[in-house]
């Protein structure tokens, strides 16, 4: 099964965090360098699994992280501190530990955790390259997308998260894509969803909402950088992030037969376009 539930050779890891262990699953050996992963909103490190066996194929050492307040990382009450510059300065603070084991140390950030990876940078992370796939410039642009967390929100503030699933659950029911999943895929990605903190999914939306365009402030930091994205991605368009790809001066590349999680839906097209990139940047 290609997804969360890939059987896969990494380790189930603690790091430090500011608001208890920041949950990951780190492959074994220490690597040329170590590609740190960090995933989107509702998703957790187990996102990454397709990709983690590969990677340390190719001489790198992956490390998957829950962000604080997604899974099985503990976060916080304060919404603020899941916007994308406060968990960018967690994310710093990872890499930093990392980069005592004396490897360089990529960042790879899909989605929301593109913004946050972003900002991890901005606040002064020390990394050898910079991946953002399938993430944008700024906040998430009007669609069905930015239209679900809008709708979200209410729900999840009055009926709690326990609801809040029910009703995401019974619109996924319309695609065929969702009732063609195993059971125990359903199951998981209900127990992830419902395990996260309240508060952290209320921040992560008001940041996908509302995070303004920062690519000048990255491309000041002259940060080896690559812009991946699914071919059909329908979160930012494809457009844009070509755009956000040449505003950095960075390559930019198409992932085929793959749409907003191409970590997921075409991991081998993926792993084609990351692993000659990063083996580049070292």
């Amino acid at each position: 099964m290609t997804g969360p539930l890939t059987v896969h050779d990494a380790e189930r890891a603690e790091l430090p965090g500011p608001y208890g262990p920041i949950a990951a699953l780190s492959t074994r050996g220490a690597g040329k360098a170590t590609a740190l992963l960090v995933p989107g909103y509702t998703g957790s490190k187990e996102d990454f699994a397709p990709l983690l066996d590969d990677i340390a194929a190719d001489g790198f050492r992956a490390v998957a992280i829950d962000l604080p307040g997604q899974f099985e990382s503990p976060g916080p009450d304060d919404e603020s501190a899941y916007l994308p510059a406060a968990l960018g300065q967690v994310v710093a603070a990872t890499v930093e530990h990392l980069a005592t084991e004396g490897k360089p140390v990529l960042l790879l950030g899909h989605s929301y955790g593109g913004l946050v990876a972003r900002a991890a940078v901005l606040a002064g992370a020390g990394v050898a390259g910079l991946t953002l796939m399938d993430t944008g410039p700024s906040a998430l642009p009007e669609g069905p997308r930015r239209t679900a967390l809008s709708l979200g929100e209410p729900l999840l503030r009055k009926q709690g998260i326990e609801a809040a699933y029910g009703v995401r659950e019974q619109m996924n029911e319309r695609f065929p894509s969702w009732t063609a999943l195993p059971a125990e895929l359903k199951a998981f990605y209900r127990h992830r969803f419902v395990s996260s903190s309240p508060a952290g999914l209320l921040g992560m939306a008001d940041g996908l909402r509302y995070e303004p365009d920062l690519v000048e402030a990255l491309r000041a930091r002259n940060v080896p950088s690559l812009v991946v994205a699914g071919e059909g991605d329908d979160a930012w368009s494809v457009a844009a992030q070509q755009d956000m790809a040449a505003r950095l001066n960075a390559p930019f590349a198409l992932v085929p037969h793959a749409a907003h999680s191409p970590n997921i839906e075409n991991p081998k097209g993926l792993l084609g376009v990351l692993l000659p990139a990063w083996r580049s940047w070292l």
